[in-house]
Order: C-alpha cells, then sequence, then structure tokens
C-alpha cells in the first residue's frame, strides 16, 4: 500500500477531511474521518493583537488554507500594524487592543503577543464579545489562566488555547492509535523540545514571561498531558539563567503505573522527539514532534511506519477548530478542554516553583 504524502488539496476543492492514507495496521483503528480537512472550515472574521513572526505564519495559514478570512491587526505600535496590513492584505490596521477588540469586522481575536500579555488582552477581546484563540502558553501561569477561562465561560464566548500540535494529523492519528488499545497499557511518555534561543532578548526576561518553559517547554508537558491526563504529582530539576528565567529543566509527571518526561531548553537545539510506550508497543514521532510528520510504531516483531500528510503550515488546523467549534455554538473544544490548558499551566507553575523562577508580582 503507498503510504507516502498525496497533495494537499487547495481550498477551492473543500474536501470533508484529510485523506490520511494510513497503513492497514493504523487504519484500523483510526475513523475515515479522523481529521477535518481545514479548507472545509465555517467561515470566521479574525482580528490579530501582536504583529510579530507568529502572527505572519497565522495569516499566511488562513489565507491558503481555510475558509476564514483575517480582517484587521492591532498593535500598541502603529507603524507595526500598518505594515503588518500591507503585507497581508488587510483594509484594519489599529493602534492599541482595545479598538480592534471592538470592530465590528472581527468575530474572533488571535493573541500572539507576548506571555506577559496574553491576560490583559484576552479579557479585552472576552469583554468585547469576542471568540479567542491565545497563543500557547495560554498565560502567565495558572491564576491567570483561571481568571481568562471563567471570564470565557461567564461571557460565553469560544475560547481555545493555540497549541497548534494538538489539532495536526499525526498527532490526531497518535491519540487514536493510543486509546485503542494498540500499545496495551501506557508506562511512559517522553518529550523534549530545545533551541538555541539565549540571542532573543525577551525570553531573557521575567518581566516577558520569558524563560524556556512556556514558549518550548509548554509542547512536551502538553503531548504528556493529552496522552496521560492530569499528573497526580510534578517533579522537576533544572537551572536558571543569570536573568532568573528558568534555563533548562526536566519534568517528571507521575501517573498511576506510569510516567511522562519532559525536557527543555533555550541553551542548545535538541533533537526534539517523542514516545509513548506502552507494554504492547511503542510509538515514536519523528524530530521535531510537534510538527507535521510521521509515526513509526514498533508492536512487538513488526514495524509500521506512516510518512505522515502534507499540510500547508500546520496552524490551519487550529483554525478550523475554532470556527467549527463557534459555528456548533461552542465555548471551547473537545480536543483541547480548558480544563486540560489550565492543568499544563499548573505543570509549569510547579516547575518554575522547583527551579526558584518567579516572574514580577508572583
Amino acid at each position: 500500500m503507498d503510504t507516502s504524502p498525496q497533495p494537499f488539496p487547495t481550498p477551492s476543492e473543500q474536501p470533508a477531511h484529510v485523506d490520511l492514507n494510513l497503513p492497514p495496521e493504523f487504519a484500523a483503528h483510526v475513523p475515515p474521518d479522523a481529521v477535518p480537512h481545514p479548507a472545509a472550515c465555517p467561515p470566521l472574521r479574525w482580528g490579530i493583537v501582536g504583529p510579530g513572526g507568529i502572527a505572519h505564519k497565522f495569516a499566511r495559514n488562513v489565507r491558503e488554507g481555510t475558509g476564514c478570512e483575517v480582517t484587521a491587526v492591532g498593535s500598541r505600535d502603529q507603524a507595526r500594524a500598518e505594515a503588518f496590513a500591507a503585507q497581508h492584505g488587510l483594509a484594519v490596521a489599529v493602534e492599541g487592543y482595545g479598538e480592534l477588540v471592538t470592530r465590528e469586522e472581527v468575530d474572533a481575536v488571535y493573541i500572539a503577543t507576548p506571555h506577559s500579555a496574553h491576560r490583559e488582552a484576552a479579557l479585552l477581546a472576552i469583554e468585547a464579545g469576542k471568540h479567542v484563540l491565545i497563543e500557547k502558553a495560554f498565560t502567565r501561569n495558572a491564576a491567570e489562566a483561571r481568571e481568562v477561562v471563567a471570564a470565557a465561560r461567564a461571557a460565553s464566548v469560544f475560547c481555545m488555547e493555540a497549541m497548534w500540535s494538538r489539532f495536526l494529523p499525526h498527532q490526531v492519528v497518535a491519540r487514536h492509535l493510543v486509546r485503542s488499545g494498540l500499545l496495551g497499557e501506557l508506562v511512559e511518555v517522553v518529550a523534549d523540545h530545545g533551541q538555541a534561543l539565549t540571542h532573543v532578548p525577551r525570553l531573557l526576561d521575567p518581566a516577558l514571561a520569558g524563560g524556556a518553559l512556556l514558549d518550548l517547554g509548554v509542547y512536551p508537558i502538553s503531548f504528556i498531558v493529552s496522552m496521560l491526563g492530569e499528573p497526580l504529582a510534578v517533579d522537576a530539576l533544572g537551572h536558571r539563567s543569570e536573568s532568573g528565567v528558568d534555563a533548562i529543566s526536566v519534568s517528571n509527571l507521575s501517573y498511576p503505573g506510569a510516567i511522562g518526561v519532559g525536557t527543555t531548553t533555550l541553551l542548545a537545539s535538541t533533537p526534539t522527539r517523542a514516545f509513548v510506550a506502552g507494554r504492547e508497543g511503542c510509538l515514536e514521532f519523528d524530530s521535531r514532534f510537534y510538527e507535521p510528520g510521521g509515526l513509526t510504531a514498533t508492536l512487538g516483531e513488526q514495524v509500521v511506519r506512516w510518512e505522515g500528510t502534507p499540510t500547508l503550515g500546520g496552524f490551519e488546523f487550529q483554525v478550523a477548530e475554532v470556527a467549527h467549534g463557534v459555528a456548533a455554538g461552542q465555548t471551547e473544544s473537545a480536543v483541547l478542554p480548558l480544563h486540560e490548558t489550565v492543568v499544563v499551566m499548573e505543570v509549569m507553575d510547579a516547575v518554575r516553583r522547583a527551579l526558584g523562577a518567579r516572574f514580577p508580582g508572583e
């Protein structure tokens, strides 16, 4: 059976679901409609708060891979907003978050500011009745996350963390395989994410909620939680930078009969691999497990390989999740419920406490 990646359909073709082209050993455990095709998602008009690097990828993926559109951008720097709007063909560029969230041509707000501003921007958007997609990490800490979640629920707006990898085809397939029992009882989930980023001032600044955890470590921890759920206990080892942010850490999440191990650093680039091990088999992710990729399952003597499926950039899948949720009248995602986002923040709080890494005001 040919399991090589197939061409990614254009939005005009609008297939209902992604053709995963799985090997038979995987297909038996994954429904054919497991991954809705983002090109077929309902329309939704997006405003962007914070026109940084990640916002450019978001705008491109929305435009090229979904049924949605970006209509406006807001920044505390008017010139940056205007430059972003010009690059992406947006008619509206405003100074300040408050004006952006009140625009009539905006249904949902994507918050791509530094972590230190997530809470403020999210609460403004929610108060204005807008749906929100908040870049990971969701907020600085669990207390802020609970505040944003409570506000969103009170306002009955859709709210979700922009943990884009949770919605990628290979991670959707992996969760189906794990939950089907293919690997047997889980005993170990391991994930790593390190990048050499000491040249990025924001990541070394406690006032901007810098450090490896909220930018990089959130991927391994969220991955572990997606496979094993809420941990019974969290232990951690690591070191802080001279500025006081977490620079490198190992997080141990304890579960009944299982353990999750997440490693992260901003001091060096690492293989960024992940695996899920059960008593009957092991599922390995390609390097950069958080990006689109393939899977290798070792089931006794049998090795099953799936190369993955093409994507445009990957953000289109989380955008489609929000659009479908809003159209259905939902206020949170079943794939990434708000409770899980809070759990991830609680785990990272525990890790930072173990390292003595605190943000101003904590």
